[in-house]
Protein backbone atom coordinates (compact mmCIF):
# COMPACT_ATOMS: atom_id res chain seq x y z
CA UNK A 1 0.00 0.00 0.00
CA UNK A 2 1.56 3.53 -0.93
CA UNK A 3 1.52 6.07 1.51
CA UNK A 4 0.06 9.59 0.87
CA UNK A 5 1.84 11.59 2.43
CA UNK A 6 1.13 15.83 2.63
CA UNK A 7 3.64 17.97 0.99
CA UNK A 8 3.87 20.24 4.31
CA UNK A 9 5.15 17.41 6.23
CA UNK A 10 7.35 16.71 3.86
CA UNK A 11 9.13 19.94 3.82
CA UNK A 12 8.71 20.50 7.54
CA UNK A 13 11.87 18.40 7.70
CA UNK A 14 15.37 20.60 7.77
CA UNK A 15 17.44 17.68 5.58
CA UNK A 16 14.73 17.58 3.04
CA UNK A 17 14.32 21.26 2.53
CA UNK A 18 17.82 21.25 2.11
CA UNK A 19 17.95 18.61 -0.36
CA UNK A 20 15.03 20.60 -2.22
CA UNK A 21 17.53 23.23 -1.97
CA UNK A 22 20.96 21.38 -3.34
CA UNK A 23 18.59 20.02 -6.19
CA UNK A 24 17.13 23.03 -7.29
CA UNK A 25 20.17 24.68 -8.50
CA UNK A 26 21.10 21.32 -10.58
CA UNK A 27 19.98 17.23 -10.76
CA UNK A 28 22.02 15.19 -8.72
CA UNK A 29 22.05 11.20 -7.54
CA UNK A 30 21.79 10.16 -4.15
CA UNK A 31 25.47 9.36 -3.81
CA UNK A 32 26.36 13.32 -4.50
CA UNK A 33 23.62 14.58 -2.34
CA UNK A 34 24.51 12.09 0.56
CA UNK A 35 28.41 13.15 0.47
CA UNK A 36 26.82 16.83 1.14
CA UNK A 37 25.28 15.98 4.14
CA UNK A 38 27.52 13.39 5.61
CA UNK A 39 25.27 11.16 6.15
CA UNK A 40 24.62 7.79 4.40
CA UNK A 41 23.10 6.97 1.41
CA UNK A 42 20.51 4.95 2.37
CA UNK A 43 19.58 8.14 4.69
CA UNK A 44 19.19 10.15 1.78
CA UNK A 45 17.34 7.55 0.08
CA UNK A 46 14.50 7.82 2.98
CA UNK A 47 14.47 11.72 2.72
CA UNK A 48 14.29 11.43 -1.33
CA UNK A 49 11.33 8.84 -0.99
CA UNK A 50 9.09 11.14 1.39
CA UNK A 51 9.82 13.88 -1.57
CA UNK A 52 9.12 11.71 -4.66
CA UNK A 53 5.85 10.51 -2.98
CA UNK A 54 4.83 13.90 -2.37
CA UNK A 55 6.17 15.20 -6.14
CA UNK A 56 8.57 17.54 -5.16
CA UNK A 57 11.15 16.06 -7.01
CA UNK A 58 11.32 13.85 -10.03
CA UNK A 59 13.61 10.93 -11.25
CA UNK A 60 15.98 11.09 -14.49
CA UNK A 61 17.34 7.87 -15.45
CA UNK A 62 20.77 8.90 -17.48
CA UNK A 63 23.45 5.67 -18.14
CA UNK A 64 22.98 3.42 -15.06
CA UNK A 65 22.87 6.65 -12.82
CA UNK A 66 19.62 8.24 -11.21
CA UNK A 67 19.15 12.22 -10.84
CA UNK A 68 16.63 14.07 -8.92
CA UNK A 69 15.58 17.29 -9.86
CA UNK A 70 13.00 19.54 -8.66
CA UNK A 71 9.23 18.93 -10.24
CA UNK A 72 8.55 22.82 -11.01
CA UNK A 73 4.74 22.03 -11.53
CA UNK A 74 4.41 20.82 -7.97
CA UNK A 75 6.54 23.84 -6.97
CA UNK A 76 4.59 26.40 -8.97
CA UNK A 77 0.96 25.23 -7.01
CA UNK A 78 2.39 25.18 -3.28
CA UNK A 79 3.98 28.60 -4.62
CA UNK A 80 0.53 29.74 -6.01
CA UNK A 81 -1.24 28.35 -2.73
CA UNK A 82 0.92 30.16 0.01
CA UNK A 83 0.58 33.06 -1.97
CA UNK A 84 -3.12 33.69 -0.77
CA UNK A 85 -1.42 33.84 2.57
CA UNK A 86 1.29 36.54 1.52
CA UNK A 87 -1.26 39.12 -0.33
CA UNK A 88 -3.54 38.51 2.20
CA UNK A 89 -0.71 39.48 4.83
CA UNK A 90 0.84 42.26 2.70
CA UNK A 91 -3.05 44.01 2.64
CA UNK A 92 -3.22 43.76 6.23
CA UNK A 93 0.53 45.51 6.69
CA UNK A 94 -0.36 48.38 4.05
CA UNK A 95 -4.06 48.48 6.50
CA UNK A 96 -1.39 48.65 9.57
CA UNK A 97 0.60 51.18 7.60
CA UNK A 98 -1.90 53.68 6.98
CA UNK A 99 -3.36 53.59 10.52
CA UNK A 100 -0.03 54.31 11.85
CA UNK A 101 0.19 56.68 9.20
CA UNK A 102 -2.90 58.63 10.13
CA UNK A 103 -2.12 58.54 13.80
CA UNK A 104 1.52 59.98 13.36
CA UNK A 105 -0.34 62.78 11.64
CA UNK A 106 -3.01 63.44 14.35
CA UNK A 107 0.20 63.80 17.38
CA UNK A 108 1.75 66.72 14.65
Amino acid sequence: MKIRRDVFQAIADPTRRAILLLIAAQAMTPNAIAEEFHTSRQAVSKHIQVLTECELVKQEQKGREIYYHIHEKKMDEIDKWMAQFKNRLETQFNQLDNVLLTLKKQKK
